[in-house]
């Protein structure tokens, strides 16, 4: 990888045990390969933001890269075709088996980067769970939180789903998986809904009397307005935010080299 950082599915297990002699940063992306983003963008958009995310914080910090958790809790994306979903039940347990067998490995320092929303409650549960049971505490960081820094680069109304944002980071990540001439504005009823301090569960659907609900292509924002030059603003903002807490929570391992 000619980097700080590595993938442990590149390395063979004896350099995955000297990885882990070292008590590095484990880092664990979580990424749907197979999630509608409307239908200008390929259903692997979180994977590709996640294997992103997490590349470009090896590029600068010694982690060692689980491989992304690509299947997770997405239940707004259900009548979508090719959408995969767990339960919940499911994609805890999941998580949970991942991160044990790397803690039994000997990782102390694990990291989660969640691309998800309806992931982000059972990340969460997951990881004091294990806390609870092994004694090692596993800090997430989820993608609503990332990059707030590089949000004024974005000109929608508001977004959330395969919107200008999501659509600017593909552009920069893989821009041949973009069509840029099937994205339209879509907010769906988002804009007539009331704000109150509740948050409401959604299941995307394309019929127009579905209220808070209602996405014409599954999309929620304007991903019209998507460039490159805005996703690498996005990206790099996010991996500035990545570096900093990893740097803030493990300062003696992000000072080590590579085995």
């Amino acid at each position: 990888m000619g980097t700080p950082g590595e993938w442990m599915e590149r390395l063979s297990w004896p350099e995955v045990e000297a990885w882990l002699a070292r008590d590095p940063v484990v880092l664990v992306p979580i990424g749907a390969a197979a999630k509608e983003h409307g239908h200008h963008l390929p259903l692997m958009t979180d994977y590709l933001t996640a294997r992103e995310l997490a590349s470009r914080t090896a590029a600068v910090l010694p982690v060692l890269i689980a491989p992304v958790i690509s299947f997770g809790y997405y239940p707004a994306f259900v009548r979508y075709p090719g959408s995969q979903h767990l339960s919940a039940a499911t994609f805890m347990a999941l998580v949970k088996e991942v991160l044990a067998k790397l803690i039994a490995d000997g990782a102390r320092r694990v990291v989660i980067v969640n691309t998800g929303v309806s992931t982000e409650g059972p990340v969460e549960i997951v990881a004091r769970d294990l806390l609870a049971q092994t004694g090692v505490r596993v800090a997430s960081a989820h993608i609503r939180n990332l990059g707030k820094s590089g949000g004024p680069v974005l000109a929608q109304r508001f977004g959330g789903h395969g919107d200008e944002a999501e659509t600017s980071t593909v552009l920069a990540i893989a821009p041949e998986l973009v069509r840029m001439d099937q994205a339209v504005e879509d907010y769906g009823n988002l804009a007539e809904q009331p704000r109150t301090a509740f948050v409401q569960p959604t299941i995307f659907d394309g019929d127009p009397g579905a209220g808070l609900d209602y996405s014409a292509s599954g999309v929620r924002g304007d991903p019209t307005l998507a460039s490159r030059e805005k996703g690498e603003a996005l990206l790099e903002a996010m991996v500035a935010d990545l570096v900093d807490g990893i740097r803030k929570l493990h300062p003696r391992a992000c000072a080590g080299e590579r085995p």
